[in-house]
């Protein structure tokens, strides 16, 4: 095994390692990039040459990533994340812009991601007033119509092909696995996915929102009993459901930012798929209105910068 401080990567493998780990698999990753299975298996098994490590496992389940793999998939992150920070900046670091942009969103979205970067936007772009608006996702875009608002922030189940509404645009925020929410011990992080083992039921959501099509999404997919004992609309409530031991839920990373999960155990499964997080804007606002081009790009750096932090007390 070759010395880690002699190593040299190429980067530009690190995204098929990253894909890699966001989609659950080789031929996930290579649906994704639009390359073959075994394009992506030669980048792999090249890093793995430049790494000295084994990287990816084979199971019968799938492919999983090894620790080393872990490792290396998060410093991937942090690459992609510096990247498109700098890219940002060199794009749309003009001082003189100037006008009003009203953006709508969800709570954790503008708690953890949003609110945090406003003063730091002033600063850069001074002339530049950029509104926060919380409400219902289906408010915001009934807005987002008649012009109320200039964008909003949406939440997408990656898992099931959609097309942004017509007329409108999808700017890609986030990806990020959901969570396999469960009561602490019902399984381990290395299982394959058998809720039967757990005993619980499936907690109910609003089936139009993301979180209740990934629900909707793997809970055909395993089959087995569909019903719901309680019905949830805030993650709060539903971590505090599971950590009753009344039932188990999908939750995004995010959703978790600043509660308490000290009594659950939110595990990231491969094949669970991700909850994408995306700045809508009607098709023509943003090639005629520099104000918004430039809050969409700072808005997109600011996600790509976001660290997630381990929720807890």
């Amino acid at each position: 095994m070759c010395s880690i401080a002699n190593v040299i990567l190429d980067p530009r493998r690190l995204r098929f390692l990253l894909a890699v780990a966001r989609y659950g698999g080789v031929l996930a990753a290579a649906d994704e990039l639009a390359v073959t299975a075994s394009a992506v298996s030669q980048q792999l098994a090249r890093l793995e040459r430049e790494t000295g490590r084994t990287l990816l496992q084979r199971t019968p389940s799938g492919s999983v990533l090894t620790p080393a793999g872990l490792a290396l998939a998060e410093a991937a992150e942090d690459v992609e994340r510096a990247l498109a920070v700098a890219r940002s900046r060199l794009e749309h670091d003009d001082a003189s812009v100037s006008g009003k942009v009203r953006v709508g969103g969800f709570q954790s979205f503008l708690t953890n991601v949003l609110s945090p970067s406003l003063p730091e936007w002033r600063q850069r772009h001074p002339a530049l007033v950029i509104e926060t608006v919380e409400a219902e996702e289906a408010e915001l875009v009934r807005a987002l119509r008649t012009g109320a608002i200039d964008g909003v922030i949406v939440e997408l189940d990656a898992g099931e092909g959609y097309t942004p509404p017509r007329g409108t645009t999808d700017v890609p925020l986030l990806d990020e696995p959901w969570k396999l929410l469960v009561p602490p011990g019902a399984l381990l992080a290395t299982d394959v996915v058998d809720l039967g083992r757990v005993g619980l039921p499936w907690l109910g959501i609003d089936p139009s929102t993301a979180s209740g099509k990934a629900v909707e999404r793997v809970r055909r997919r395993l089959g087995g009993d569909l019903s719901s004992l309680h019905t949830y609309s805030s993650y709060q409530n539903a971590v505090a459901l599971v950590a009753a031991g009344e039932g188990v839920t999908l939750v995004p990373s995010l959703a978790l930012e600043g509660l308490r999960t000290d009594h659950v155990d939110a595990l990231v499964i491969p094949g669970l798929g991700l909850r994408r997080v995306a700045l809508r804007h009607l098709t023509r606002s943003r090639a005629t209105s520099p104000s918004l081009d430039t809050a969409t790009s700072l808005i997109r750096e600011a996600a790509a910068a976001f660290s997630y932090e381990a929720s807890g007390p």
